[in-house]
Formats: structure tokens, C-alpha cells, sequence
């Protein structure tokens, strides 16, 4: 009885701390969390979703199917159990038939939102293998070599994949990161809106819009945390209908909007697949009795930003304003210092119609809710902090550091990839946490708890 006493007048003063913290004072000029309303989202069928998610011409253009398979071969693994010519690509690659009935092998949204985790194949995780490190070569390998290989001996089937070649050739040379396995999807959605007319969607060979020169790095956010957001991307910036977000590699290849609102039929249904995925289960052994000390600390310390969970969840969607997160800022800097995209986004196709999109600059972060956490490391939006000890002890962040990928080990301990740390930079093959947008300092708000806190949460977190 004298133990639930204290346990319950502890949570009481943890409360009253923690608002008194967070709670704007009357002479406090700290911007505060700010709350995302909710965006009414469209419904529809996730099995079709999944369906056109794995088969669909979502990407139009791409490499001739038969000579794809001279190249490549067969692929061994069909993760995904798809039938027909699809069950010979990777899971990450569409076979589909173009306008000249030819099939085709098209990137799908599985390059970027799946992963192999111990052997099985985790749909809707964000690929932390992917590597945007060398794209100046790979440019030069696909363009000027492989491409131009295939119109000399097969131009009728060259024609299927022009509109490709011509996307490569405009955003690989200036796509390249600094680092494998952070993602560069922001960048690529610059590049391509700088060559594609707002309105009408169809291709420009000249930019329309000057581009910046940094290659932001982002983390792939896990698709399962988003049936609970209620707006999408690190920033929160993604306002009003998810399914116009979630189709925009449609502009890697696409004519114009004829096409374009073809493919947007299918994307209620997509999103429905996507909000239909739920978190991967934890798949080592949990102490219960340390995980439970662990959620009472969870609850008086995190859940005011990251949400609750269990049978009574809540997930507050705040915007943490840069003062109080303190994380590396270029990504959402980069957003307020370029306006012409936010413009081209909310003048273009995507705003209009019965349920437009748009998208709203903020000096800060989401706060994320944290299900299915054990398995997405690395973290932080931009990937550069490799464990969970290290998100809650800034102590734990190595300055340069890399991972084997490939002999790829997690650390169920620490929860997150075995990693080497090192003294120096070390190119492409190390992160090196003191370059622009590759920060991984703030979010301290662990640093003052004991290790044994630490370590509880940490058990806890392994439940979510």
C-alpha cells in the first residue's frame, strides 16, 4: 500500500515539473510545441493498395523487362510472392507494360519503405541500407554506358525508357550524399519539381527553379507511424491529403497531369495498405518486471511529446520548435530559406481539386510517435545517431562512425547496428557528424536521467 502511495505521488510530481516545463509563462518568450490539427484523409481499400503498390505503373518508364534480365538474371529471394515476371525482379522493382506494350522494369516505392531485417522483408520500414553515396558514377554508368547501349542495338525499345534517362540525367550528378544509408528524397523531389511546369506537370529540359546546392539527409520514417500523424514528413510540412504526398515519385517519369490524376485513382488505396501495416514485434526476450519501471518513467518524462501507448494510446502530433529539440536544422531550414517549392508545390496539380495538398513551412521537428522504434535505427531525422542508448545519452554518439552493410549485425542491447567508431572522418564510408545537415546533437532531454532510467525505458521502448 505505502509502495502504490509513493509510485502515485511521484507521477503527480513528475506531472506537475513536466507541465511547468512545457507550460508557456506569461514573460516566457520560448515558442512553444504547437499541435497539428487533424487532416480529414480519403478512404480505401488496402488489399488494392498493396496490390498496385507492388504491380502498379505508378513510375512509367524504365529498363526493357528483357534485357533487365540478360543484366541482372533472376531475382532468387521473391520476397514479396508476387506472380509472373514481377516474381523475377527484387521487391523493389515493378514489372509493368508501357504505351508500346513492352514490358518494362520501373523503381516502386520499396527502395525507399522496405527492408531486409533478419532475413525477412519488412514492408513499410525505411530502407537504411540505400545508397546515395555514388550517384555521380552511377550516373555515368546508366546514362552514358547502359542506356546508350540499349538505343544503338534496341531503339523501338529505347523509347520506353526516354523519359527515365532523361530524369537520371538531371538529378543523378547533383543527388549525391555524403554517406551510405541516409536517404536523399527531399533533394529528389527538388530536382524533379525544378524541371516539371506546376500545372501541367510536363518536363522542362532547362530549370524552372533555382535549386540549392546542399544534399539534405533524411531517415526513411517508418509507414506504420502514420496512421497516427496528421501530418507527414520530419517537418510536419505535408498539410491535407496524404495520397497526393505519397504518389509524388509519379513525377519521376510522368507526361503530364492526364496521366498523373490516372495513377492518383489508385492512392486512397494505397494509403489504406499503408495505415493498415502495424509495427514489427519485438523478437528477443523482454524482462517485463524492467520494461513496466520503464513505462512510468516513459509516461512522466516522453509521453508529453512522443505519445502514449497501450489500450489507452494518444499521440499529441506536436511541432517541437528548434529552441527546445535544438537538432541539426538544415532540413527544415532548407525549407524556409527556398521558398519557390513550397510555392511550386502549393500553386501546382497537387493543391487543386476536392482534396488538395499543401504544404506549411515550421522551424522545427514532429515529435514522432516511437511504435515499432527497436527496429528503425539508426535515429534521428537525419540518421546519425546509430543506437537507442545514444538518443537518450548524447554521451553515447560517436562523432565518426560507420556500419558493416554487408554483414550487417544489431545490437539488442543498445537496440540499434553494431557500429565502429572512429577518430577521424574517413569519406564516404564514415558519417561524419560535423558536417551541415549530418548533426547529431540535441534532443537531450535523457542526459539527466540515472543509467538504470536509462536502461528501463530503453526495455520498455522494446514493447511498442
Amino acid at each position: 500500500m505505502y509502495r502504490k502511495q509513493t509510485i502515485g505521488i511521484l507521477c503527480i510530481l513528475a506531472f506537475i515539473t513536466l507541465s511547468a516545463t512545457i507550460t508557456k509563462r506569461d514573460d516566457d518568450t520560448t515558442p512553444q510545441p504547437e499541435p497539428i490539427p487533424p487532416q480529414q484523409q480519403q478512404l480505401g481499400n488496402a488489399q488494392e493498395g498493396y496490390k498496385y503498390l507492388i504491380t502498379g505503373n505508378y513510375v512509367s518508364s524504365g529498363f526493357p523487362y528483357k534485357f533487365y534480365r540478360i543484366i541482372a538474371g533472376k531475382d532468387k529471394d521473391n520476397y514479396l510472392k508476387r506472380t509472373g515476371k514481377n516474381a523475377n525482379v527484387p521487391f523493389s522493382f515493378n514489372v509493368i507494360k508501357n504505351e508500346q506494350g513492352i514490358d518494362i522494369v520501373v523503381p516502386n516505392c520499396l527502395q525507399c519503405h522496405a527492408q531486409v531485417f533478419d532475413k525477412h522483408l519488412y514492408v513499410g520500414l525505411g530502407n537504411s541500407f540505400i545508397d546515395f553515396s555514388n550517384t555521380k558514377k552511377q550516373n555515368t554508368i546508366l546514362t552514358n554506358t547502359t542506356f546508350k547501349f540499349l538505343k544503338a542495338i534496341a531503339p523501338k525499345q529505347f523509347e520506353g525508357s526516354k523519359a527515365i534517362v532523361q530524369s537520371f540525367k538531371a538529378i543523378y550528378p547533383n543527388l549525391q550524399t555524403e554517406v551510405r544509408g541516409v536517404n536523399a528524397a527531399d533533394r529528389l523531389a527538388m530536382l524533379l519539381v525544378a524541371h516539371r511546369n506546376p500545372v501541367t506537370l510536363q518536363w522542362s529540359d532547362s530549370n524552372l527553379l533555382t535549386v540549392p546546392d546542399e544534399v539534405v539527409p533524411t531517415d526513411a520514417p517508418a509507414w506504420w507511424l502514420l496512421k497516427k500523424k496528421n501530418a507527414m514528413f520530419y517537418t510536419g510540412f505535408g498539410r491535407g491529403d496524404f495520397g497526393k504526398f505519397l504518389m509524388l515519385s509519379n513525377i519521376l517519369t510522368v507526361k503530364d497531369t492526364t496521366e498523373t490524376a490516372e495513377v492518383y485513382k489508385h492512392f486512397a488505396d494505397v494509403l489504406a495498405y499503408i495505415q493498415s501495416i502495424e509495427p514489427p514485434k519485438y523478437t528477443k526476450p523482454i524482462n517485463r518486471e524492467l520494461a513496466m519501471e520503464g513505462e512510468l518513467l516513459f509516461t512522466t518524462k516522453c509521453s508529453k511529446c512522443h505519445g502514449s501507448y497501450g489500450p489507452n494510446s494518444s499521440y499529441p502530433n506536436l511541432l517541437i520548435p528548434e529552441k527546445i529539440i535544438g537538432t541539426d536544422s538544415l532540413l527544415f531550414k532548407t525549407n524556409q530559406q527556398n521558398p519557390q517549392f513550397i510555392q511550386w508545390f502549393n500553386y501546382s496539380w497537387f493543391a487543386t481539386g476536392n482534396h488538395p495538398a499543401k504544404l506549411v513551412p515550421y522551424n522545427g521537428y514532429i515529435a514522432p510517435p516511437l511504435d515499432g522504434i527497436w527496429i528503425t535505427a539508426p535515429y534521428f531525422h537525419n540518421g546519425s545517431v546509430p543506437t537507442l542508448e545514444g538518443v537518450l545519452n548524447s554521451k553515447k554518439r560517436p562523432t565518426y562512425w560507420s556500419r558493416d552493410f554487408r554483414k550487417p549485425s544489431y545490437n539488442y542491447s543498445t537496440i540499434g547496428w553494431n557500429y565502429t567508431a572512429h577518430k577521424n572522418a574517413g569519406g564516404r564510408k564514415v558519417y561524419n557528424t560535423t558536417q551541415p545537415g549530418y548533426g547529431n546533437y540535441g534532443h537531450n532531454f535523457g542526459d539527466n536521467l540515472s543509467d538504470a532510467d536509462r536502461k528501463a525505458i530503453i526495455e520498455y521502448l522494446k514493447t511498442l
